[in-house]
């Protein structure tokens, strides 16, 4: 009994979320159709990849506010380095590719650089990251001089919008994503670091942990994540526009709070991230569906946040 109670404490937030499907099964007919259900799952995929970098920033004790203009911007980027070297014909794969892995690269550095501050001078990672929130949205602003780029090939749609056996191909990179985090933090000497670190540093540092090497893996590996997405944010719509993106950071965080990430560090599930993912996605769906105002979606969509983190910190506490 008392092993089936610890598993039911475990699972708070995946009962939340069947209840919340069976209640929209009943309530909108259309949401269990195959054509919505794979919409949602291509809806939530592009920041639930950032959001298992995140997960991992969060463990270690850190924040990482930039994500959504580092999406924006790398999107913006990948558009005006393809335009720059597009070319007819087979140069044209040569330069998209070329443009991807510049954008690939600058979301490397930019984490790698908050990192850096980080641990050369002690500049809280949440400062460094609000600070490159508004550079980085500046800088798309400036790639795209305040209008869209578009010269991306036909074939490029395939990245953001594209379909593998009838899945969404974003779909298919969050779950090796999740599988390739999964094993990261829970199979891997890395892993039990980043717990280390995010429980408590100078403990790491004692136990012969780099707490610096992880603090700018972790940031790093994020940032890096936030570029392949907004790459397939560009690839989806088909150009680079820096007014996407808007807000994804405090989504993708409250994606992982709610999957039961403490923001105190050292504790956090990459599963429980991807249940919370999910979780925000189907609600934003499930309104949109039941024609609720926009206004409303916002209002409810904030109680709602705030309901499943309260209910996931009182089992917590309990158990």
């Amino acid at each position: 009994m008392k092993r089936l109670r610890s598993l039911l404490s475990r699972a708070v937030l995946e009962i939340i979320l069947a209840g919340l499907c069976i209640f929209l099964a009943a309530a909108a007919p259309n949401f269990l159709s195959a054509g919505n259900l794979l919409n949602v799952l291509r809806n939530v995929s592009m920041q639930g990849v950032i959001a298992l970098g995140m997960t991992l920033v969060i463990i270690s004790g850190e924040i990482d506010l930039s994500v959504g203009s580092m999406a924006a911007f790398s999107g913006c980027l990948t558009a005006y380095v393809a335009g720059a070297l597009g070319s007819p014909g087979s140069g044209a794969v040569l330069a998209v590719g070329a443009a991807i892995l510049t954008a690939l690269v600058a979301g490397f550095a930019s984490g790698a650089f908050a990192g850096a501050l980080r641990n050369r001078y002690g500049v809280p990672s949440f400062i460094t990251t609000l600070a490159l929130l508004t550079a980085l949205s500046g800088a798309a602003e400036l790639i795209t001089n305040g209008f869209p780029l578009t010269p991306f090939p036909s074939w490029y749609n395939f990245i953001g919008g594209g379909y593998v056996l009838g899945v969404p191909f974003p779909a298919i990179v969050f779950m090796l994503a999740f599988a390739a985090t999964h094993v990261l933090m829970n199979f891997t000497s890395f892993g039990r670091a980043v717990y280390a670190v995010g429980g408590n540093a100078e403990a790491a540092r004692l136990s012969a942990i780099n707490v610096g090497a992880v603090r700018v893996t972790v940031l790093a590996l994020t940032s890096t994540l936030a570029a392949a997405s907004g790459v397939m944010l560009s690839s989806e719509i088909m150009s680079g526009t820096a007014t996407t993106a808007k807000g994804w950071e405090l989504d993708v965080i409250a994606a992982v709070i709610i999957g039961g990430t403490s923001l105190a560090g050292g504790v956090g599930r990459v599963w429980g991230t991807m249940v919370g993912v999910v979780f925000l996605g189907v609600i934003m769906n499930g309104m949109t569906l039941l024609n609720v105002s926009e206004y409303w979606q916002h209002v409810v969509r904030g109680g709602l946040i705030l309901l499943a983190v309260l209910i996931n910190r009182m089992e917590r506490r309990r158990t």
